[in-house]
């Protein structure tokens, strides 16, 4: 094994005790526990601060003194996710090309912590005054845009909405946040799986489902406790805290290095995949016969011995990569759907009725149930499940052969992530049908009114356990998939792809409802009360997103059985070399 490692890497010295007796066959993870657990524990600091910035990001921007409209808080989190997600492949592409991903991982996590000091000084009176001026005053509005009974607007009618107060330096403090977190993402799953990838893919699949099991236990505390804190306590404190977390992860993950394996950038993927595809795609072909074999594809005219100048093995890479596209390219619906979760859902649930009161339903009521707390369902479950699946299910499968491959996983967990679009829906269509019948009740969440729908907020867990349920298999299984479908050389670049398509789905979500809300359609226009939805018709965009998985659920199985029909095909091709 030794002679097959790189002369620049870095491995940690392993004692050797010399005791022949025998012993119980060794764990996978043997010799590799504190560099795993280094890695897991700086990522669920990380998720800490992460959660810390996004759960309540909604209820931040609509609360005192910023007041920003239901559409505008509700965009900024799948803006901020999107340009996280799609800044991954540069994160990938500066460790293979320049940094490697340890030093890559460790300036990343600097450039976040500077983004996460934004926060703290913007949830302060004095220093907020400072960095964005005195608050803005609302702009006058016509008395048709103020109308109970006005469902859509004259065309000589304009209702003018104030610019988001504050907006340049929480914009510029998400960017800087959206850097660290992109390029940490590419990076650290990898770094992570590189530890123990000599162990055999059994190694690797377990440490993606802790790894994954961290980052919920991350959202968990900082959900559980962060939350609670920004919502009752001070937004200022709330943000503290979670700034903290960051800067002990980038500590742990700084001390781990004397027990990391680390590697040395050898090149980028991206530029070898770009050179090959230029040159398959516009360099003049060779005619001499004796060059070419039977009916080359358009990449095998850039190997060496179809005539092209490069590697044979690089060209077979490229080759690989545009084979995942596809799952890449199927799975922007399913991303598009799970952040709804820290966006409309969240919206939604400030407009539902918080239990544990026993006030009267026109009186005003304080309340002191975190909102953010709904989403720790997701995490709560898939704290339960992974641990069942790793030690229970997945042994069992293994025994009887019938593990599923990665693909027909992210299958299922489309279905599942579908069906909670299709229960928001229809709980927002109850919701609307109180609200309109009964009317509402004023509740004070934070430093703000929210007029809800006398419905319990508990009949959102359905659609958070569904989405919990969908992570178990699709996510994981995608993170699977990336890492073990990449060339060696290209598994950062590949893991980059595989985080910016998902930032592809946070921007079709924003632009989703960006969409939706001009006059013309009006499903999230509400210009009577800045945040408020009960005008608005969410469980359109709801159902809308839950028939755009349905469609691309059916397509993904197509690609999927193409997908493992062609490796199967090459893995049989493979093994019948290796016997002649």
């Amino acid at each position: 094994m030794a002679n097959d490692r790189n002369s620049d890497e870095s491995t940690p010295l392993l004692l050797d005790s010399g005791n022949t007796r025998p012993s119980p066959p060794p764990s996978v993870f043997q010799g590799r526990r504190l560099a795993c657990a280094a890695i897991l524990l700086a990522e669920s600091l990380e998720r800490v601060a992460f959660y810390g910035i996004t759960s309540n990001l909604v209820l931040f921007l609509n609360s005192d003194p910023f007041y920003w409209q239901g559409t505008q808080a509700s965009q900024t989190p799948l803006m901020f996710m999107g340009v996280t997600y799609l800044i991954s492949p540069f994160g990938g592409w500066l460790a293979d090309a320049y940094l490697g991903k340890f030093w890559t991982i460790a300036s990343s996590l600097i450039l976040y912590f500077l983004g996460m000091l934004f926060f703290p000084f913007i949830s302060n009176d004095d220093t907020r005054i400072q960095l964005c001026g005195e608050e803005l005053a609302f702009p006058v509005q016509p008395a048709v845009c103020l109308s109970t009974n006005t469902t859509t607007l004259p065309p000589n009618v304009t209702c003018p909405i104030r610019d988001p107060y504050c907006g340049p330096a929480i914009y510029g403090g998400l960017f800087l946040i959206a850097l660290g977190v992109g390029t940490v993402k590419s990076n650290i799953t990898p770094f992570g799986a590189d530890q123990v990838k000599d162990r055999g893919p059994e190694a690797t699949r377990r440490f993606f489902n802790w790894f994954y099991w961290c980052i919920n236990l991350g959202a968990i505390l900082s959900l559980g406790g962060v939350a609670y804190i920004q919502q009752n306590i001070s937004f200022k404190i709330g943000y503290i805290i979670p700034t903290a977390c960051l800067g002990i992860s980038f500590l742990v993950f700084l001390l781990g290095r004397t027990v990391f394996i680390t590697k040395p950038a050898d090149g980028s993927a991206f530029t070898d995949m770009f050179k090959i595809l230029a040159f398959a795609c516009c360099a003049k072909k060779p005619k001499e016969p004796n060059l070419l074999r039977n009916k080359p594809t358009l990449l095998d005219s850039a190997k060496v011995t179809y005539g092209g100048k490069y590697p044979e093995e690089k060209v077979e890479e490229v080759k690989s990569l545009l084979k995942i596209l596809p799952v890449f390219f199927a799975l922007i619906p399913y991303w598009t759907v799970y952040f709804q979760m820290q966006t409309t859902y969240v919206l939604q649930s400030l407009h539902l009725r918080i239990p544990g009161n026993s006030s009267n339903s026109h009186d005003q009521m304080t309340f002191h149930f975190p909102t953010a707390w709904l989403t720790m369902f997701d995490a709560v479950l898939i704290l339960m499940l992974i641990p069942l699946k790793d030690k229970v299910v997945d042994p069992i499968l293994k025994r009887r052969g019938l593990v599923p491959s990665s693909l027909k996983r992210i299958a299922v967990g489309m279905f599942f992530v579908m069906c909670s679009a299709v229960a928001a829906g229809i709980l927002e269509t109850k919701r609307l049908e109180i609200v309109k019948s009964k009317g509402t009740i004023a509740q004070k969440i934070g430093n703000v009114f929210y007029y809800a729908a006398d419905l319990p907020i508990w009949w959102q867990v359905p659609q958070y356990v569904l989405i919990g349920i969908s992570e178990v298999f699709a996510s994981i299984a995608g993170l699977e998939f990336a890492y073990s479908a990449a060339p060696k050389s290209m598994q950062s670049a590949i893991m980059g792809l595989f985080f910016f398509f998902s930032g592809v789905g946070s921007f079709v979500g924003s632009g989703l409802l960006a969409i939706v809300s001009i006059n013309e359609i009006g499903w999230m226009s509400s210009h009577k009360d800045f945040g408020n939805i009960n005008d608005c018709s969410l469980h359109y965009y709801f159902f809308l997103l839950a028939g755009i998985q349905g469609v691309t659920l059916l397509v993904f199985l197509i690609i999927s059985f193409k997908y493992d029909k062609q490796k199967g095909k090459a893995g049989s091709q493979r093994q019948r070399l290796l016997s002649s």
